[in-house]
């Protein structure tokens, strides 16, 4: 059956918004170097009036996922909610202006506004994000179009709008609709805390509704309350097809169904490790999207993820369809 779209995408529609910062400007804003911390409202506006050589750029997991897919020339659509605001117009236009579709219209009337997060860059490249969660950690089932899920390959789910009830009943949703129409459900397990805080709905939700669920060590470990990530593997092989665990600096981890395969990763010094997940998931499923072996969908992750981390920023620089053909992949 034809499909409108190989990936549809649902996760945090987030601004990032980019500056320069020296140990002085940090201090004084009372910034703390080298983290990620949430703010609120009223913080983000002080934040982002003080950053004097700002640069935009649309971000969010799922979407660096998703711009990286583009990048191979897979047709994607994401599914992100924004406010109808300076930040919130600027992120649908730039998405559909870099070839992914927003169905999704910004939404208009009292609503938070639009998710963004103030990156300061310190002159030794060290990041220090200050997030403001907004109206995007908002999403619900009443954003999920059944059309849209149903016309999509592969659907990607961001773990962390799984941290509200919205979230759980809207990755629902659309997985039942992609599944119902043939296609494949899958998602990014995110971070280790938000396993933690709702551990039991999300195995619930890999049992029942995932086709392919891609999570690193701690996340798997915390998932399956274990130490050991063989026990980990092996408990989510029983109730979910395809399985991916990526291991930092050691080799990638990926089984289906009865096979396991070890996928090394070269060793690179990071100049910017943001979005090595992300341009992972993005070679990985350019790989699943495209009937690879096992092996090779995982060679592409790899591939993907190291070309990000050497320079600053979340998504690819080179077009990965250019890397993948130099390195035989394609």
């Amino acid at each position: 059956m034809s499909k409108t779209y190989d990936v549809v995408g649902i996760g945090n529609a987030v601004v990032d918004v980019i500056s320069h910062g020296d140990d002085s400007f940090l201090d004084n804003m009372g910034i703390t170097k080298g983290i990620m911390q949430l703010v609120e409202r009223e913080r983000a506006e002080v934040l982002y009036a003080a950053m004097s050589d700002r640069v935009q750029t649309p971000g969010g997991s799922v979407a660096n996922t998703l711009a990286g897919l583009g990048t191979l020339g897979l047709r994607t659509a994401f599914v992100g909610r924004v406010k109808e605001d300076a930040l919130g117009l600027f992120y649908a236009d730039r998405m559909m202006g870099e070839g992914t579709d927003f169905p999704n219209p910004p939404v208009s009337g009292d609503h938070l506004p639009t998710s963004r997060s103030m990156i300061f860059v310190s002159p030794d490249g060290e990041r220090s994000m200050n997030t403001y969660l907004g109206v995007s950690s908002e999403l619900s089932e009443e954003d999920v179009d059944p059309s849209v899920m149903g016309a999509a390959r592969l659907l990607f789910l961001e773990g962390y709008l799984f941290d509200k009830d919205k979230g759980k009943s809207a990755f629902l949703a659309a997985a039942a609709a992609c599944r119902a129409a043939g296609g494949q459900a899958g998602i990014t397990l995110s971070d280790p805390f938000c396993v933690d805080r709702h551990r039991d709905s999300f195995r619930k939700l890999i049992e029942d509704e995932m086709d392919f669920v891609i999570g690193n060590e701690a996340e798997w470990l915390s998932l399956y309350e274990t130490d050991d990530l063989e026990v980990a593997l092996g408990e989510a092989a029983m109730v979910c097809p395809v399985l991916v665990c990526t291991r930092s600096g050691n080799p990638v981890l990926l089984r289906r169904d009865d096979q396991q395969v070890s996928v090394p990763v070269e060793e690179i010094t990071p100049v910017d490790a943001t979005g090595a997940g992300d341009q992972f998931a993005a070679g990985f499923l350019y790989g699943l999207a495209t009937g690879q072996e096992l092996e090779m969908a995982g060679r592409m992750g790899v591939s993907a993820a190291a070309e990000v981390i050497r320079h600053i920023g979340p998504r690819p620089q080179r077009p990965l369809k250019v890397l993948f053909a130099e390195q035989g992949l394609i």
